[in-house]
């Protein structure tokens, strides 16, 4: 066949590559940043038997609108399932939505038994032991290697992916309701991530999202309770509970009441889960001479999860004065699913910090008293989340420092 592989910057690369070196002729073209000029003038006045495009791509692209009938086009995560055919490693979780992705992984590779593979947006890890194999970004195209080392190791494979999942495992995970428009506008990404999860062979579902028609789905709400610290799950005849006091942070309740359901789904104990200690940039805790700092950096920050980070910073400190440190790193690969500036703004005004360290590219305006938007103060800004926590540190000399940065870690 002849192919058209758009999008080399986010795994079009790989997946483009895996098709030539199973006999096909290929051609693949960066659609953002525009090093190809040469091969993308070709494949505008060429003819494909496959086109393989992301999800986020303008559908009104000009190496997309106005393609023949007969050249059918599919997503990076489509592709993938397809390279991956019969070298599928079992079981093989998927996990995609907006918020909780990395939580629900880390769970679910807790409670695993034997070897497998864990595959972040933190990094792809050998598990048990967490030996790093490499880093790569969540987007479809690096499951292919993850899948590759799990079959190597005849174990598991927990693969947390963008806006979607290839349908390949025996097992999707939705983490979120949440939604926001991608491909310059014209998609819904949870519209985006159901439709691709509905090939999976099983289907767990995070409260709030609409259940599709798929033979075999679980709403989380349906067979889950929790109390306290406590989680319930009735599923199959079974009941199961397990304890964790991290079930009492709404950041971790959700994943892990999925990672346990997942458990039972697929036969396996969640009671592992008892002694699951969390994970590093979510809502977690460490002091810098007597300061307090809550570490809730990571690649699904929201304005919903800083907001809970600092009231969980002002219950630990005993102290209201917060000194925030928000943003998104440039550059960052957070294309997907960024931190708008309007949500950073709209939490500050709900946080009221005593100081705010801004990362990334500050707002094009602050705004003036009595104008719309409200006036913002912002005390610093800096490029990296390392450099914002260093000029946090050196400007706190009470209360707590919350870290709630966008970004891949």
């Amino acid at each position: 066949m002849r192919i058209l592989v758009l999008d080399t910057i986010h795994g079009g690369c790989e997946i483009g590559t895996a098709f030539a070196r199973a006999g096909n002729t290929v051609d693949m073209v960066d659609v953002y940043r525009g090093t190809t000029t040469k091969t993308a003038e070709q494949a505008a006045r060429g003819s494909y038997d496959l086109i393989v495009a992301p999800v986020h791509l303008d559908p009104a692209h000009p190496l997309l609108a106005g393609r023949t009938l007969s050249e059918p086009v599919i997503s990076h995560h489509e592709a993938v399932r397809q390279l991956l055919d019969s070298q599928v490693p079992h079981p093989m979780i998927e996990i995609t939505g907006a918020q909780g992705k990395t939580t629900t992984a880390y769970a679910l590779a807790h409670l695993l038994p034997g070897p497998g593979i864990l595959h972040t947006s933190t990094g792809t890890y050998e598990m048990p032991g967490k030996k790093l194999l490499f880093k790569k970004s969540i987007t479809p195209a690096s499951v292919l290697a993850a899948a590759e080392h799990a079959k190597s190791l005849s174990g598991w494979l927990v693969a947390e992916e963008s806006l979607g999942v290839t349908g390949a495992g025996d097992l999707a995970i939705i983490t979120s309701p949440s939604d926001y428009r991608c491909a310059a506008g014209n998609k819904s990404a949870l519209a985006e991530k159901i439709a691709s999860a509905q090939k999976s062979r099983r289907l767990l579902l995070a409260p709030g999202i609409p259940a599709p028609a798929h033979a075999d789905c679980v709403c989380l709400d349906t067979v889950v309770s929790v109390s306290g610290t406590t989680c319930t799950i009735s599923l199959g005849g079974r009941v199961i509970a397990f304890t964790n006091p991290l079930l009492a942070q709404p950041g971790y309740c959700i994943p892990l009441a999925l990672a346990g359901t997942a458990a039972v789904m697929l036969g396996y104990d969640p009671a592992p889960l008892s002694t699951f200690p969390g994970v590093e940039g979510r809502m977690s805790i460490r002091k810098h001479k007597n300061i307090l700092v809550i570490d809730n950096a990571n690649s699904g920050t929201t304005a919903e999860t800083t907001i809970e980070a600092a009231r969980y910073a002002r219950a630990c400190a005993g102290s209201p004065g917060i000194t925030l440190v928000i943003g998104t790193v440039k550059g960052d690969g957070a294309v997907c699913e960024g931190f708008p500036d309007d949500q950073i703004r709209a939490a500050i005004q709900k946080i009221r910090p005593r100081t705010v360290i801004w990362v990334g590219d500050p707002p094009l305006h602050t705004g003036k008293p009595g104008s719309s938007p409200a006036p913002l103060t912002i005390d610093a800004v800096c490029p990296t989340l390392e450099e914002a926590e260093r000029c946090a540190i050196d400007r706190t000399t009470t209360g707590a420092i919350v870290l709630a940065v966008k970004t891949w870690r």
